[in-house]
């Protein structure tokens, strides 16, 4: 790959795009650049961040996750209950850890010991898990979690001498995780094979339902992990908790350049993603736009992250075509 063609890859541009976003706003907005605000904008994007690394690995093996913010729903709501009903706090977390794998292994089973299509099945299981939500706390809000664990969820608690916030040091951790993951071993290797051309991957050797299954029970587990964090920064479990984070989480990702169809992307590119909506959505709050049309400002950034790709892909191969039927010299 030349150097142009590398800087001009799409995540590259997303990346550009985010510092240009920064930029913009620490010279026109006030308040942007003052460490609480950036640890609150950070941090505010702390369990969509979280949520996207497995998603990340799930698209780029061609797949989707759409109950992840139900999940989270049902997450916030269990831990609320359990914490109600007397529960130690440090039994109630792997609990709903387990309840997280577990929804993860439904979804991933559905995928393939069934044959259903990933899109389909968690469409269904995002309307079940926010339903089961519902039934385990109904309507009622559970407050007053133990302040030893809520004051590491907090805008207000960051690392000495920065501004970033526990929440969103884990997903820097994670995100080299999945980095290496990816990028680096033969499991990564596999992921973008099966994307690519599943068939061909089951005939090359590759276990392809296993990783699969595998990989919504990740989704399931660290959707659940990051409905606890939701609830100890708020300091409130509802069953409503996280609800749309789902569009939140595949903007992210598509918008860092992970094609839809799998096979394609880079982490970089999903990190970027989510950081690019988190500081739109501070500076949009800081200047007083409407949460109905930050919602539309998203919208449009998940079209363009699925159409411009394909609109630059298909000019590519017209040129190529054209270059190829002119006759040289």
């Amino acid at each position: 790959m030349s150097p142009l063609r590398g800087a001009l890859r799409w995540d590259t541009a997303v990346g550009v795009l985010l510092v240009a976003v920064f930029v913009t706003g620490l010279g026109t907005t006030d308040g942007f650049a003052s460490r609480d605000n950036l640890a609150f904008a950070f941090n505010d994007i702390a369990e969509v961040a979280l949520m996207a690394l497995p998603m990340t690995l799930l698209v780029v093996a061609g797949q989707v996750d759409l109950s992840v913010a139900s999940m989270l729903g049902l997450s916030s709501a269990l831990t609320g209950q359990l914490w109600d009903s007397g529960w130690a706090f440090e039994t109630i977390v792997p609990v709903v850890l387990l309840v997280g794998v577990a929804g993860g292994l439904l979804n991933g089973w559905l995928v393939t010991k069934v044959g259903l299509p990933s899109l389909a099945v968690t469409i269904g299981t995002l309307a079940l898990y926010r339903g089961l939500a519902s039934v385990v706390l109904g309507s009622n809000a559970i407050t007053d979690f133990p302040e030893t664990y809520a004051k590491w969820a907090v805008d207000t608690t960051t690392i000495p001498g920065t501004f970033i916030t526990y929440p969103m040091a884990l997903f820097i951790v994670l995100a080299v995780v999945a980095a290496v993951v990816l990028h680096a071993t033969g499991l990564g290797r596999s992921l973008f094979a099966i994307g690519a051309q599943e068939d061909a991957a089951y005939f090359a050797g590759i276990r392809v339902k296993r990783i699969k299954l595998l990989l919504f029970v990740v989704t399931g587990l660290v959707s659940a992990f990051a409905g606890v964090v939701f609830t100890l920064r708020y300091g409130s479990a509802r069953a409503d908790n996280g609800q749309g984070f789902e569009m939140l989480v595949i903007a992210s990702v598509l918008l860092g350049g992970i094609d839809f169809d799998g096979g394609k992307g880079t982490l970089f590119g999903a990190v970027a993603g989510v950081l690019l909506i988190g500081i739109l959505k501070n500076l949009l709050t800081l200047n007083d736009v409407a949460n109905e049309v930050q919602v539309i400002v998203t919208g449009l950034l998940l079209v363009a992250s699925v159409l411009t790709p394909r609109l630059i892909s298909t000019v590519s191969e017209w040129r190529h075509r054209r270059a190829a039927a002119t006759p040289s010299g």
